[in-house]
């Protein structure tokens, strides 16, 4: 059987790098989120209507841009990062269900429909699709690396689509869509902490993903030579 059809492998199997790793990384997320929390507080991320959202484009850039940083430096960041379980990167994203409640604000009025619809039903895609999925790579089922990838580059795209509907309905000067309702309620917390914390911390878990897929791509090609 080829590795591409299952997923015990020696670069998808989680090495244990131990407590320090974990804690170290549990310490970068607890400082991000601190930083982020506190931005947020401070108003950095509001709508101005005479200038484009560069705190808000430089807080889902940045944590991506940095973590590809680290994992081309630092030989202890790639060890950890393919350490991770494929399994569990991929079944996290079934919390993407949560985005379902755009649907809800939108139908209280809070949210535009611009938005809330390709966000929510996006989101809502991906997160059900995810535990299928984990399912099939866990029990090694025929194509489960196919299924894994098209769920990051889904789960990619729908980011895509909604931080772009986000800002081309935003009081800021990219917000040229006509709504009668503006998307600033992502600008404001709780919502806030989605485009600022949460989708950069999931489009990195997609990153770290299809690294991984790729090197398992890589060793089966090796492993047929």
């Amino acid at each position: 059987m080829s590795t591409l059809d299952h997923p015990i492998n020696t670069v998808t199997t989680p090495s244990h790098p131990g407590t320090g790793p974990v804690l170290g990384a549990a310490a970068v997320l607890g400082l991000w989120f601190a930083v982020v929390l506190a931005a947020n507080f401070a108003g950095a991320f509001e709508p101005d209507p005479a200038n484009p959202p560069l705190a808000l484009a430089a807080a889902l850039a940045l944590p991506v841009a940095i973590f590809a940083a680290a994992y081309r430096l630092s030989a202890r960041v790639r060890t950890y990062v393919l350490g991770l379980d494929l399994g569990l990167l991929t079944a996290i994203q079934g919390w993407r269900v949560l985005g379902g409640m755009f649907l809800v604000l939108y139908a209280y009025g809070l949210l535009p429909g611009a938005f809330a619809w390709p966000a929510g039903v996006g989101d809502v895609a991906v997160g059900l699709a995810a535990p299928f999925v984990a399912a099939s790579l866990a029990a090694g089922a025929a194509g489960w690396h196919r299924k894994v990838l098209w769920l990051n580059i889904a789960g990619l795209l729908d980011f895509v689509g909604a931080v772009g509907a986000g800002l081309l309905t935003s009081s800021s000067t990219l917000g040229v869509i006509d709504v009668a309702v503006r998307s600033d309620a992502m600008t404001n917390l709780p919502l806030a902490l989605i485009p600022t914390f949460a989708v950069p911390f999931f489009i990195v878990l997609h990153v770290i993903s299809l690294i991984q897929l790729a090197r398992i791509k890589a060793g089966d090609r090796a492993g047929r030579l």
